[in-house]
């Protein structure tokens, strides 16, 4: 099987509706719906997160921490998880995701950062930009459209459904922190995606084109 033919076959299975997610999410060990948190009680909560994600979600840091601002709460609820449960490394994040000890309190910071404003970022080379959009809507060359962002991502990296755990808001997110996770997944350092298609996607493409589609989605 080709690696087009493979993306498009999870493609479809992570595409199917309700069906298809619960399949992907077999071996998530926890889920969260949106509306299960309470942000009033995640803002104290949180606190302890604001040195690397900042007080209203946008990350001081844009090469080591993403901005959380108006993401997906069953999202940020996974990723945790994730990094609880070793399917996902970092040196900062493994260690304080084992410090949320109790299942309310992680969906309650969840949904703190889900309630803030949707994280806008901050334009950049405009000819960069322009070639990373044409990826982002149509693929390349390589892959052709199955592996198009936009059918994940939704338009201008914005979601598509916000009860979907796997698929993340990624339009004004960092712009050196996305760079970082293609080229994780492309290199087999981070391997948390469903059916392993970021990895198959990340593959596909060439260090430019991972850049460009930063460049993008980070100025939106």
């Amino acid at each position: 099987m080709t690696k087009r033919n493979r993306i498009f076959a999870a493609l479809v299975v992570l595409l199917m509706g309700v069906g298809g997610v619960h399949a992907a999410e077999k071996n998530i060990a926890g889920s969260m719906r949106q509306g299960e948190g309470d942000p009033k009680a995640g803002k104290e909560k949180a606190a302890m997160c604001a040195g690397c994600h900042g007080e209203d979600g946008m990350s001081i840091d844009p090469t080591s921490f993403p901005n959380l601002a108006g993401q997906y709460a069953g999202y940020i609820y996974k990723q945790v998880r994730d990094f609880q449960l070793e399917n996902r490394s970092d040196p900062t994040m493994s260690s304080m995701a084992s410090m949320v000890t109790e299942t309310q309190d992680l969906k309650d910071i969840a949904a703190f950062f889900s309630s803030l404003k949707t994280m806008k970022g901050t334009p950049g080379d405009a000819k960069l930009a322009s070639e990373g959009k044409v990826l982002y809507y149509k693929g390349n060359k390589k892959l052709g459209d199955y592996a198009a962002c936009v059918r994940c991502h939704g338009e201008k990296g914005k979601g598509k459904d916000k009860n979907n755990a796997l698929f993340p808001i990624i339009g004004g997110q960092q712009k050196a922190y996305l760079i970082k996770q293609l080229k994780d997944f492309k290199a087999g350092t981070r391997a948390n995606d469903p059916a392993s298609m970021m990895a198959m996607v990340a593959q596909g493409m060439s260090d430019k084109e991972i850049k460009a589609v930063a460049e993008y989605l980070s100025g939106l």
